[in-house]
C-alpha cells in the first residue's frame, strides 16, 4: 500500500492513496469492477449514491470481502454526528466524511466517536474555502480534507484545475490535513500535481465505467507512481 503524506513535513513528498469511489445503484454493479481492479486500490469509497441505494450493508460486506484495505463511508454527515459516525464505524468503515457546512459541534461529535474506533474524519469542502473554519476542523481532531472538482460543473464544462487550487491544497496541508483530490480526475490530469502534497487521488466513473477496471486503475496507479516518485 502507498505510503501516506506525513502533514508539515520537509523533503520528498509521499505517493498519493489511490482511492476507488464506488457510487452505483446496487452492490453488483460496485463489487464487479472493484474486484478486478483491488490489486491497485489502497482505499475503497462506499459512495453516497451506493449507501442511499444499499445502506450501510454496502460497508459491511466489502469490510468482509477486504478486511485489510481502508474503506470510507462517504455519508457526507451534516448533523446527527455522533449516531450516524458510530453506524458507520460499526459497520466496518475506517473513514467517514462530513459535509464543510456541518456545524463545528456536529464536526466534534463525529472526531469523538472517530477516535473511538481509531478512524479518521474528512471534511469535504465546497466551491468556498475559509482557511479559519478550516483551522477550527483541525483543532477538534478532523485529519483529512476533500478539494474537488463540482461534478455539476465538470459534466458542464465549466470547471477545470487551476493554480489556485494547487495554493489550496498547499495551505491545507500545512495546516496538518491529509488532502484528497477528486472530480472525474485522469491520468491526464496527474502531472498538473507535481510538487503538490496530495494525500489521495480518488478516481469513480474513470474506473468504475472503464470497459477494463484493472487496466486503468493500473495507469493512475502507473501515473502517480511517476509523478510522485
Amino acid at each position: 500500500m502507498a505510503k501516506e503524506n506525513q502533514p508539515g513535513t520537509e523533503g520528498a513528498l509521499e505517493r498519493p492513496q489511490l482511492q476507488i469511489a464506488l457510487d452505483t445503484f446496487d452492490m453488483p454493479s460496485a463489487l464487479k469492477p472493484l474486484n478486478a481492479a483491488i490489486s491497485k486500490i489502497d482505499v475503497i469509497e462506499c459512495g453516497t449514491v451506493l449507501i442511499i441505494a444499499e445502506g450501510l450493508k454496502a460497508v459491511r460486506e466489502i469490510r468482509a470481502l477486504y478486511p485489510g484495505k481502508t474503506i470510507l463511508a462517504d455519508v457526507r454527515i451534516a448533523e446527527a454526528g455522533a449516531v450516524i459516525s458510530r453506524a458507520c464505524f460499526e459497520a466496518g468503515a475506517n473513514w467517514v466524511s462530513v459535509v464543510a457546512g456541518a456545524s463545528m459541534t456536529t464536526v466534534g461529535q463525529v472526531v469523538k466517536v472517530a477516535q473511538e474506533f481509531g478512524g479518521e474524519v474528512q471534511i469535504e469542502l465546497g466551491e468556498k474555502y475559509d482557511s479559519d473554519q478550516a483551522r477550527q476542523w483541525r483543532e477538534l481532531g478532523a485529519t483529512q480534507v476533500i478539494v474537488h472538482r463540482s461534478r455539476d460543473a465538470e459534466a458542464a464544462g465549466t470547471l477545470t484545475w487551476g493554480e489556485n487550487d494547487k495554493a489550496r491544497i498547499r495551505e491545507l496541508h500545512d495546516m496538518g490535513f491529509k488532502v484528497t483530490v477528486t472530480g472525474g480526475v485522469t491520468a491526464k490530469d496527474l502531472p498538473f500535481f507535481e510538487g503538490v502534497p496530495v494525500g489521495v487521488v480518488i478516481s469513480g466513473r474513470g474506473i468504475v465505467k472503464a470497459d477494463d477496471p484493472l487496466a486503468a486503475a493500473t495507469e493512475l496507479r502507473d501515473t502517480i507512481d511517476r509523478v510522485w516518485p
